[in-house]
């Protein structure tokens, strides 16, 4: 379930940008700028998070601007949380919320590495800023289910009566 919720997490670029060329004429590019973060994204999304993570290295050293350092490194936090990885997501993670901290897909994504390390007082925290952030988001919602399996797990008791699994035999059987 987690590793859906991160899949879930992981930010897109967008498909169509502007760009000008050479002589100060307009003309749009169909696709995206930094191709190496868009293919990351698909493959961290299609479940493959050693190739994702690769990719999405490869995208930051080519990422122009801080939109395109901002996404690679909240894809990283992900794809390094699929890895099993949590103190290396943990760091990209950290790098967006320095930088943006009105960035509540991160705050999920750190809040679920939070529960990987099972340090919940700072993943209530995150997913806490997170819903105020965007209270409407079911993924921070999902989060907090896990957050509360974990802190205040339901203890599931059922009991099975015995006696009306067995068949009867007949000296057994009321007259």
């Amino acid at each position: 379930m987690a590793r859906n919720l991160v899949l879930l997490a992981i930010t897109m670029l967008a498909a169509v940008q502007v760009y000008a060329d050479d002589e100060a004429e307009a003309k749009t590019v169909i696709g995206p700028r930094n191709v190496y973060l868009y293919d990351g994204a698909n493959e961290l999304m299609a479940g493959n998070p050693t190739e994702g993570v690769r990719l999405t290295l490869k995208g930051l050293e080519l990422a122009h601007g801080l939109h395109e350092k901002k996404i690679a490194h909240a894809n990283l936090c992900a794809g390094f949380m699929l890895l099993g990885q949590a103190e290396t997501a943990l760091e990209h993670c950290d790098w967006v919320l320095e930088r943006d901290p009105y960035h509540w897909r991160t705050y999920n994504n750190r809040a679920i590495v939070y529960l990987r390390l099972e340090r919940f007082e700072e993943s209530e925290a995150d997913i806490k800023i997170g819903l105020e952030l965007n209270p409407r988001s079911e993924k921070l919602k999902a989060v907090k289910g896990m957050y509360l399996d974990e802190v205040e797990p339901v203890d599931e008791e059922i009991t099975i009566d015995e006696r009306r699994s067995k068949p009867q035999s007949s000296a057994e059987k009321p007259q």
